[in-house]
């Protein structure tokens, strides 16, 4: 009986740890689609930014411009900014980009370049706080999708890093979401920014959906409208200023699109630990209850045989 009591605990405890997980998975599905809404709200106006810098750039592409930040210069030093969750339970996302970080840090001392790292998240801070890293800075990462105000905070420490000579060149180590199930670190350079990367490339948008009870995601192309602005258009101040002006701005822009795809990404990830955790409770259960019914059925026999035996011998 003992043994009875012993396995109806465990599958009492499996089954409320699967109540959990499922109900995590579900958090993390919605999450995801308010994510995937945010993305959706901001892209009008990255699209038109885009569009506006394309044009000024094809405008002054005879000019010599000698702006502070399109000016290349003898790389020394590295400012690696390096995105992270908050929490765990979502799979390797965490451990994903702290390698990433890592390998890159390797890379740059390997070329005789210095690096300082600039954190965003809770899980990558204690990591490199723990190994005694020197860190410039620290960003907290939002519980919700990041907003704009916490791209421009994190952008304005790239713009006062790269402008005061402190750093040479601003690298973005991110999760790029490629769908529910997967997701690539990635190292992209955003400063100092390279007019001939405005050109207009597919872009694709995911979309989280159910069909037969289960999610999943289609993607679809969006081809960013961009052209040549017309010739005969006036400008109030000069196309240059205009362009310094921009710049800011489309750098917080690619802040915030990196780190809204870090943070789908991580949902996504969560998502699909906490459904394969639900899963692996429902395999146990099964294993459990198969367990169960085994061991009742032998403890029935054996007080059968009991009651057999003690008639019996009552009999002679």
């Amino acid at each position: 009986m003992a043994n009875l009591k012993f396995i109806r605990d465990r599958i009492k405890s499996v089954k409320n740890t699967k109540k959990i997980t499922e109900a995590m998975r579900l958090v993390a599905a919605a999450k995801v689609r308010r994510a995937q809404e945010q993305v959706t709200a901001t892209r009008p106006f990255a699209d038109r930014l885009a569009q506006v810098l394309y044009g000024l750039a094809d405008r002054l592409q005879f000019e010599n411009l000698d702006r502070p930040l399109l000016k290349k210069r003898e790389v020394k030093t590295v400012g690696l900014f390096v995105i992270s969750g908050n929490r765990g339970l979502c799979g390797s996302y965490n451990s994903s980009i702290i390698k990433r970080a890592e390998m890159r840090v390797r890379e740059l001392k390997e070329q005789g370049i210095d690096c300082k790292l600039v954190l965003i998240g809770r899980k990558v801070t204690q990591y490199f706080k723990r190994r005694d890293t020197p860190i410039q800075a620290t960003f907290p990462s939002p519980e919700q999708v990041p907003s704009a105000d916490n791209a421009s905070a994190v952008a304005e420490e790239m713009l006062s890093l790269f402008l005061s000579g402190s750093v040479d060149r601003v690298e973005l180590v991110y999760t790029k979401f490629v769908s529910l199930i997967s997701s690539r670190p990635v190292v992209q350079t955003l400063l100092p920014l390279d007019l001939q990367g405005f050109e207009a490339k597919d872009d694709e948008m995911f979309r989280l959906t159910s069909k037969g009870g289960h999610f999943e995601v289609s993607r679809e192309k969006v081809a960013t409208p961009t052209g040549s602005l017309p010739r005969d258009m006036i400008f109030e101040q000069e196309p240059a200023q205009i362009l310094d002006a921009l710049l800011p701005l489309f750098l917080t822009n690619q802040v915030l699109r990196a780190w809204q795809e870090s943070v789908a990404s991580e949902l996504a990830s969560r998502m699909t630990a906490m459904s394969n955790a639900s899963e692996n409770a429902s395999e146990l259960i099964g294993t459990l209850t198969l367990s169960y019914n085994k061991a009742r059925q032998a403890a029935i026999t054996q007080e059968i045989l009991e009651v057999v035996g003690g008639a019996s011998a009552l009999e002679g």
